[in-house]
C-alpha cells in the first residue's frame, strides 16, 4: 500500500510543479523517480523518455505510466497517470475563470517570464547527464557525430524528433553505438 501512497504524492508534486508543460516536467519526473524513490536508474529514466518521445500523447502520462506499471503492476500506473493528471485537472477546472481575467496583468507575465530561465537550467542539467552518459558508453566521436547528426537533422531538416529517436533507436537495435572494445569483451563471453 505505501508503494501506492509514494506513486501518488511523487507524481501529483512533479505534475503540479511542472509548470510550461511536458518537456519541463521532464526534470521534476526525474528527481522524483530517479532521486527520491529510487524507482528506476537514471539510465532506465532515458530510455523511458527516448521511447515515450516516440508515441504519441503527452510524455509526461506515457513516463508516470510506465513507471508505475514497473513498479507496481497495473494499479500502480493507474495511480502514477492518475496523480499526474487529476491535480492539473482540477486546477484547470477551478481557476479558468479566474485565469481568463488575470491573464493579462504584469504580475502574470512576470512570474512567467521569471521560471522560464529555471525550467531551461533544469532541461539542460538532465540533458548534459544524458551527453556525459553517452560520451562514456559510446565514446567522444560517436557521441559527438549523433549530437552533430541530430542537429541538422532538427534544426536544418527541420524533422519531427520522434523520426529521429526511432531512426537512433532501429541504430542501436542493430549494433550501432557500441565502442570496439565492447565488441571483443561479447566475442570473448561467447567463446
Amino acid at each position: 500500500m505505501v508503494i501506492y501512497w509514494e506513486l501518488l504524492l511523487g507524481f501529483t508534486r512533479a505534475g503540479i510543479l511542472g509548470y510550461g508543460g511536458g518537456p519541463a516536467s521532464i526534470p521534476l519526473f526525474y528527481k522524483e523517480a530517479v532521486e527520491r524513490y529510487k524507482w528506476v536508474s537514471h539510465e532506465e529514466f532515458g530510455d523511458i523518455v527516448a521511447l515515450g518521445n516516440t508515441l504519441p500523447g503527452p510524455i509526461v502520462t506515457k513516463t508516470a505510466g510506465y513507471i508505475g506499471y514497473r513498479v507496481a503492476g497495473l494499479l500502480g500506473c493507474l495511480a502514477a497517470v492518475a496523480a499526474t493528471v487529476i491535480p492539473t485537472v482540477l486546477l484547470m477546472v477551478l481557476l479558468l475563470g479566474y485565469l481568463y481575467q488575470i491573464q493579462d496583468a504584469s504580475w502574470v507575465k512576470g512570474m512567467t517570464t521569471a521560471i522560464q530561465p529555471v525550467i531551461g537550467v533544469m532541461m539542460f542539467v538532465l540533458a548534459y547527464s544524458f551527453f556525459k552518459d553517452s560520451w562514456k558508453s559510446q565514446g567522444r566521436l560517436l557521441t559527438l557525430l549523433l549530437v552533430a547528426v541530430s542537429l541538422v537533422v532538427l534544426q536544418i531538416f527541420g524533422w519531427h524528433p520522434a523520426i529521429l529517436i526511432g531512426a537512433l533507436l532501429l541504430y542501436g537495435l542493430i549494433g550501432g553505438g557500441k565502442k570496439p572494445e565492447d565488441e571483443k569483451k561479447e566475442e570473448e563471453s561467447t567463446l
